[in-house]
């Protein structure tokens, strides 16, 4: 089951996990404080209780956001034990570090190191503690939707078809049901009979929700039935809505316009507008402040490895919003002669081109570091869709329906497909990440943005699809 908050689909069950968790943390800062302090009720924040629940408070939230930040609320992660206390070390430190700089900077609230430090300790073993007891006391079944796939063609196979467990946490396939004339492709153990009604097929089989996956909605299509059971508090969905929301991407091999057309979503208010530029520079300006440093010793290790007359900069054209050319940024990862033949070439795993300080770059992502300029340039975003080559784009654009959709917004630094899917360097890679760019095109928010960024610190941080 996925809730909607702002806009955006949650897992149910890591929602309830975080509201749960960010109590537990209040909790600890609590016992933290007894333990340090040896009373419940210290008088030593500013002399007052509310003074405690306050920092309780940031404290919890900023290891919310450090957690999700790892991926740890990501209906997504599969990373087991030794990886999952990995990432609960890295977040749990970096709360404690930007928790304890914040309350040094608001003497207000100011919390000894001391108690943070048991608090970020506390922290840690609850964490494990809990997601142990709880995978070991908690059916995730029973927070999963009983859904009924109304179709059993073609169109339902890409129910039947998903693969990975992360799409699949939030429902269970009670059934297919054959519509009017349809061949059916859907597994046919699965296939139920409507005797006497859909409503009371719903109801034998405590079903939530109907998901309506007919091949020609033309034909036989059960208006009546469909309102008995919308009536009786089932709810019934279109297959494109429901994937959408299930697995965090567009299925493009079942999309049809109209629901581009008529469906929610696609809002470009000035509002929107206006948060979206405000981010831009707000994002970018602390990360010039954060990284320059870093940049400043990765000019002088490229000029070290390829002569002082090698450029440091890469120049390469990409495809921005509404079709427009702009040069993109880079640190210089390969050699100058990467492409002498004049094609462009697809990047590839264990890229010959690379130089040595290049590779170590590409892992660590500080080759993109120059793109803040590209975004307070205005040629890029902060969040979108990655640019692409327009040889590329010209390529792609004819194999592939909708491609050129995605340069309706700005291309980004980083992005929803980027968090989602491995690097790629293939047509069909390009086609996956594009159902991603089409998600995060329709649903995109200042709180979307928000988390994108959040969540890229995993993605930095333990390397992955970089190359």
């Amino acid at each position: 089951m996925r809730l909607r908050f702002l806009g955006q689909f949650l897992h149910m069950p890591l929602a309830v996990l975080a509201a749960l968790e960010g109590l537990l943390f209040v909790v600890m800062l609590f016992l933290a404080a007894m333990l340090r302090l040896g009373t419940l009720t210290p008088t030593t924040f500013e002399g007052s209780q509310s003074g405690l629940w306050v920092c309780a408070a940031v404290f919890s939230l900023g290891t919310l956001i450090a957690l999700a930040s790892l991926g740890l609320y990501s209906p997504r992660q599969r990373s087991d034990l030794p990886g999952l206390i990995v990432r609960l070390a890295v977040a749990v430190v970096a709360s404690f570090v930007l928790v304890s700089a914040l309350f040094y900077e608001v003497p207000t609230f100011r919390v000894g190191r001391g108690i943070l430090a048991l608090s970020a300790f506390f922290t840690f073993c609850a964490v494990l503690v809990t997601r142990g007891f709880l995978s070991q006391v908690v059916d995730e079944g029973a927070f999963r939707r009983r859904i009924l796939v109304f179709g059993a063609g073609q169109r339902a196979l890409a129910i039947a078809s998903l693969r990975r467990r992360a799409d699949r946490r939030g429902f269970t396939v009670a059934g297919y049901v054959q519509a009017q004339d349809e061949v059916i492709a859907a597994p046919e153990r699965q296939i139920l009979k409507v005797n006497p009604g859909l409503r009371e097929l719903c109801e034998e089989h405590e079903i939530n929700e109907i998901v309506v996956a007919m091949e020609d909605r033309r034909r036989g299509f059960p208006i009546a039935e469909f309102l008995e059971c919308r009536f009786a508090g089932i709810d019934v969905t279109e297959l494109l809505t429901f994937l959408e929301r299930e697995t965090g991407r567009v299925a493009i091999d079942v999309l049809n316009p109209s629901w581009l057309i008529f469906g929610e979503g696609f809002r470009r208010n000035p509002l929107r507008l206006l948060t979206a530029r405000s981010l831009d520079l707000l994002a970018s300006a602390m990360i010039l402040l954060v990284f320059l440093p870093v940049m400043l010793l990765t000019a002088l290790a490229i000029k070290l490895e390829e002569g002082w007359n090698a450029p440091i900069l890469y120049r390469q054209a990409r495809i921005g919003m509404g079709g427009v050319v702009f040069d993109m940024l880079k640190f210089r990862s390969m050699r100058t002669d990467a492409e002498s033949s004049g094609e462009a070439q697809w990047a590839q795993a264990s890229d010959a081109r690379v130089t040595r300080v290049g590779a170590m770059i590409r892992k660590l992502r500080v080759d993109e570091l120059p793109q803040i300029f590209n975004v307070v340039r205005g040629d890029m975003s902060f969040v979108g869709p990655r640019p692409e080559r327009p040889e590329f784009v010209a390529q792609l654009s004819e194999r592939i329906p909708y491609y050129v959709e995605r340069h309706c917004v700005k291309p980004g630094i980083t992005g929803w497909a980027q968090l989602c899917y491995p690097y790629g360097s293939s047509e069909r890679d390009a086609l996956e990440k594009l159902q991603y760019d089409l998600y995060y095109i329709k649903n995109n928010s200042l709180l979307f943005d928000l988390a994108i960024i959040v969540q890229t610190v995993e993605v930095v941080l333990m390397g992955k699809g970089a190359r």
